[in-house]
């Protein structure tokens, strides 16, 4: 039976010999229920199958005790957590500059990536910045933010009303789309895509 070497560590559950009750309710390496047992007899059963007693609900009465190879379960784990850590979704904000006289075929350019990254699951500041004489219109930045809230509202929402900074007026778009699920769309396209690829490939 393999000893847990070094000093304790509260995060980390006891193991083997650093289990000081006297009976465990023991779950075996498939999962199976042994039922409860006095100690000396589970770290017996350990030591039969060449694995760790880990006590896996201490706060149980008695403690829950399962036979697992605990070195093997730790990689495991911290594998787990790599690749949960990977796929962790996080919400950028990205921003879009535009002027309140902006001519149609900039507005739709401009919208274009505002639905691109509403898409992606990201939300989106939207300035409008004033130049001169323009900062005595703010109707005309306010009709613009509107106006582009109500031709995105399939794919967001306004998040922060539109409010005057200094020269800028500032509105914040939010995905109605959680930034998870727009990556778990795009590798799905992606997946899709290349399988096209791959079937086209091999029927040519």
């Amino acid at each position: 039976m393999r000893r847990n070497r070094g000093g304790p560590i509260s995060a980390e559950p006891r193991i083997n010999d650093r289990i000081r009750v006297p009976e465990v309710r023991l779950v075996g390496p498939s999962g199976e229920q042994v039922g409860i047992v006095p100690l000396a007899k589970a770290l017996e059963l350990a030591q039969e199958y060449d694995l760790d007693l880990v006590e896996v609900a201490a706060n149980a009465r008695p403690p829950v005790c399962k036979l697992m190879d605990y070195g093997k379960f730790k990689y495991e784990s911290a594998m787990k957590a790599r690749e949960a850590r990977k796929n962790q979704a996080h919400t950028v904000i990205k921003e879009m500059k535009l002027r309140p006289k902006i001519d149609p075929h900039d507005y739709d350019t401009k919208k274009g990536h505002v639905v691109r990254f509403l898409k992606q699951g990201d939300k989106v500041k939207i300035t409008i910045m004033f130049r001169g004489r323009e900062q005595s219109r703010p109707e005309l930045g306010y009709r613009l933010l509107q106006r582009l809230a109500e031709d995105v509202q399939d794919l967001g929402f306004v998040e922060s009303n539109p409010k005057q900074d200094g020269r800028n007026m500032i509105m914040v778009l939010g995905p109605h789309k959680k930034k998870t699920e727009a990556m778990a769309e795009a590798r799905e396209a992606q997946a899709a895509r290349k399988a096209e690829r791959q079937q086209g490939r091999a029927s040519a």
